[in-house]
């Protein structure tokens, strides 16, 4: 009979080192890790490329869908629309427009009447006046020159162009302004108020037409010597009045308008 092989002569079977295998397990996550981490950045793009053009897709879906009658009737009130916002625009324009047109009317209106005002003031002596002017001076050593003849002083310095006049600096002349004689020689009344000779008259107004209206043969200065006075002129480039006039209101005249 043959002999049976002896069980110890026979060849053991490969022997795997624990430690190996334990070793070769640890290296196949390490291995794998990087990846998946790539597959997984790979999907997400691939994900995120399909529903960009999916919803790409589907807004031109939403249009191409669309009949034409459908798509006619979307341009028409896109057109309205636009229409509409045209015409708030151009309202929005005009009403700006007329809005700055009438701020600069106002504005232009105020000015005017400020103007107009200021002039007024000047002649009715409210305010005081600066400019180019003359100054007369008028001595009376004989108590001769009277009211008449300062009264036909003003009114040659008025026909000149005087716009603000007054006399020995404090009686101020305007339209209402009237003369008389005081009760002593010398003296003269001026609107109620005294001046006393040497009278100084100051008037603003063109100087090299102010000068002559006064100063010529057989005017006032003729007159002035003729009763033993003297008369000077000078031209001055700025002659300051402060003197104001009392404001009157009219006793009888009213606006018609």
């Amino acid at each position: 009979m043959p002999e049976r092989p002896d069980p110890a002569s026979e060849p053991d079977d490969e022997v795997v080192d624990a430690d190996e295998v334990d070793a070769d397990a640890d290296e196949t996550p390490a291995v794998r890790r990087p990846s998946r981490q790539i597959l997984s950045a790979v999907l997400l793009a691939l994900l995120a490329f399909t529903v960009t053009v999916q919803l790409g897709q589907d807004e031109a879906d939403s249009y191409q869908n669309l009949r034409s009658v459908e798509l006619v009737e979307l341009l028409k009130t896109l057109d309205a629309t636009n229409g509409r916002l045209t015409e708030q625009i151009e309202d929005l324009t005009a009403t700006r427009d007329d809005l700055r047109s009438s701020t600069n009317a106002t504005e232009t209106a105020q000015k005017e009447a400020q103007r107009r005002l200021d002039d007024l003031s000047i002649l009715a002596g409210t305010v005081g006046a600066t400019g180019p002017g003359v100054r007369l001076t008028i001595t009376d050593p004989t108590g001769t020159i009277g009211a008449s003849l300062l009264l036909d002083a003003v009114q040659e310095l008025r026909d000149a162009g005087a716009e603000a006049i007054v006399i020995n600096g404090h009686a101020r002349v305007v339209a209402q302004t009237w003369f008389a004689d005081g009760d002593e020689s010398g003296q003269v009344l001026v609107s109620g108020k005294q001046v006393e000779a040497p009278y100084v008259i100051e008037a603003i107004g063109d100087p090299a037409t102010l000068a002559p209206a006064i100063d010529f043969r057989g005017g006032i200065s003729d007159r002035v010597e003729s009763r033993g006075g003297t008369l000077s002129v000078e031209r001055l480039d700025v002659v300051t009045i402060t003197a104001l006039a009392e404001a009157v209101s009219p006793e009888y005249a009213r606006n018609d308008s």
